[in-house]
């Protein structure tokens, strides 16, 4: 990797050697495979999510207020995995925190995964005492309830962020949804309640439906460029309009994905699927394909190529942002109709010689 430019950046307050964080997932449930991990030159580590589910069931033998032992909940119940499907328990999460401090260097963030602002959120406290240097939170919900509105969501989110703050010393970072209404609006206000980083985006695992059993299962896929574009949208627009660290997560599956991001606004980028693709050493294709770019285009630093290509610098970002969407519409109808006339034309010349 080219030397001559530097690929450091800072993200909920630490210095990182470079924007490249190992997402929450199993990469982290092993040792051995987070020093490797280190070694290969990933900057930072988020652990694997500890569910609310997980933590009210131990704490209080309940789910969502409902009572494991009473059998009028069974079959809703029966919905979670048994608390032996989860690769760690609470405690047991709290003792891996504490290895995983002990084994790396580089910043563990702590992830806790859930829907409410209830008694769970008390176990930050003890991630906290753990060692955690940070805590990702993922607000993960589909909300299903057509009498629930999108401004007591909005609410309920910023009051959790508020009581976070006010319980917490180390940075947090909250893992979001891009379906708001006006996702802006959200960000600014959880940006004043005093996220230290969003984390842009939760992916949506959408179940299938087996049509011979009449059941909805499980659908997982790995994430690919594909899903990038989204990000991209988002990062660019609250790029100079928070204080939060903007991290970039999902749809970073080569160099010139996280290069975009970087475009758009984002101080970092979080990467599961294409670690499980090709292994820990593709850090090192990440940071030198990053490097040569930078190099090639003249930049020194990260923060010097960070959102070259935001909404920030418009002077009109609604009107961008419009004339943008028409101009898309209007270059693929033309894109369209010259295909379509070369086909017919093919299919024409094709026939008149086969008469």
């Amino acid at each position: 990797m080219t030397e001559s430019v530097d690929l450091s950046t800072t993200v909920l307050g630490f210095k990182l050697a470079n924007p490249f964080i190992v997402g929450a997932s199993p990469l982290v449930d092993d040792l051995d495979a987070v020093r490797r991990l280190e070694d290969a030159g990933w900057a930072a580590i988020v652990m694997h999510s500890l569910f609310e589910e997980q933590i009210t069931a131990a704490q209080t033998g309940r789910i969502h207020h409902m009572d494991l032992l009473d059998r009028q909940f069974d079959t809703v119940v029966s919905y979670f995995p048994a608390a032996e499907r989860y690769a760690l328990g609470p405690d047991a999460y709290l003792e891996q925190l504490h290895r995983l401090k002990s084994a790396v260097r580089i910043p563990v963030i702590a992830s806790l995964n859930g829907t409410s602002g209830e008694a769970w959120l008390n176990f930050a406290h003890q991630i906290a005492q753990a060692g955690a240097d940070a805590l990702e939170v993922n607000l993960y919900e589909v909300v299903t309830d057509p009498a629930q509105s999108s401004a007591a969501i909005e609410r309920n989110l910023i009051q959790i962020m508020r009581e976070l703050k006010r319980a917490l010393r180390i940075p947090i970072a909250l893992k979001l949804s891009p379906y708001f209404t006006a996702f802006g609006s959200v960000a600014q206000d959880l940006d004043r309640a005093g996220a230290d980083a969003f984390v842009v985006f939760n992916r949506f695992y959408q179940p299938d439906f087996d049509i011979e059993r009449l059941t909805v299962r499980p659908s997982i896929e790995l994430s690919t460029s594909a899903e990038l574009l989204l990000r991209l949208r988002w990062l660019s627009v609250l790029h100079a309009r928070v204080r939060a660290s903007l991290v970039a997560c999902g749809g970073i599956a080569h160099p010139h994905d996280a290069i975009k991001a970087i475009l758009a606004g984002a101080h970092a980028a979080q990467m599961v699927s294409a670690i499980l693709r090709h292994g820990p050493a593709y850090a090192e294709v990440m940071r030198d394909g990053l490097a040569r770019w930078m190099e090639a285009h003249g930049f020194a630093t990260l923060e010097q190529a960070r959102g070259r290509l935001s909404l920030s610098s418009s002077p009109d970002p609604a009107a961008f942002e419009r004339a943008n969407y028409v101009r898309t519409l209007t270059s693929w109808t033309s894109e369209a109709r010259e295909t379509s006339a070369e086909d017919s034309s093919s299919l024409t010349s094709g026939s008149s010689h086969r008469s």
